[in-house]
């Protein structure tokens, strides 16, 4: 077994990416501290082929060092615009007939495997603060929330690890 070279892996370039289908998928970052974190849903966003992200409150906004750092690019491949208020961004895209999720443990959350997506319809996820977790307005504006489910000790995970987590599970969802 031999380790491929990035030239044989058939990538799309950042044109190629603009133009290739997506699935029908946004991402909500809602006052994200970490510049690492954001950089990381953006290259995972990229890899998912996610349709957009949306970077609010107090999450900084490429370009940006540190986020280009782990984003490795994919600040340029994953359309993004950043709102102020998150609060109006989901009413505008629930107008507009977006299921709108917050990726939190609440009342009623509905487990991670149990979610399930309906072909014709898009989606948003959000995710929330590091410490805090998504704002409870927020939560409570939201269709539903999806709770990963986790077994050990820990209450929670990183936020680039619980979007990679429901990232790959919505692409696989959305039968891709």
């Amino acid at each position: 077994m031999r380790k491929l070279k990035n030239s044989e892996l058939g990538r799309l370039n950042v044109e190629a990416f603009k133009k290739t289908k997506k699935i029908p998928l946004i991402v909500i970052l809602d006052n994200i501290r970490s510049l690492n974190n954001i950089g990381s849903v953006f290259r995972t966003s990229d890899a998912f082929v996610v349709e957009k992200i949306y970077l609010c409150g107090i999450t900084a906004k490429p370009p940006h060092k540190e986020i280009h750092k782990t984003a490795l690019g994919a600040t340029e491949s994953v359309d993004w615009e950043y709102v102020e208020d998150t609060l109006l961004l989901i009413d505008n895209l629930k107008e507009s007939g977006v299921v709108v999720a917050s990726i939190e443990q609440a009342e009623g959350s509905v487990m991670l495997q149990d979610f399930n997506v309906e072909p014709t319809k898009k989606y948003a996820i959000i995710f929330g603060n590091e410490v805090k977790g998504v704002q409870q307005e927020v939560v409570s504006a939201s269709n539903y929330c999806i709770e990963i489910p986790q077994l050990g000790t820990k209450h929670s995970l990183n936020i680039s690890v619980s979007a990679g987590v429901v990232i790959w599970d919505l692409f696989k969802k959305f039968k891709f």
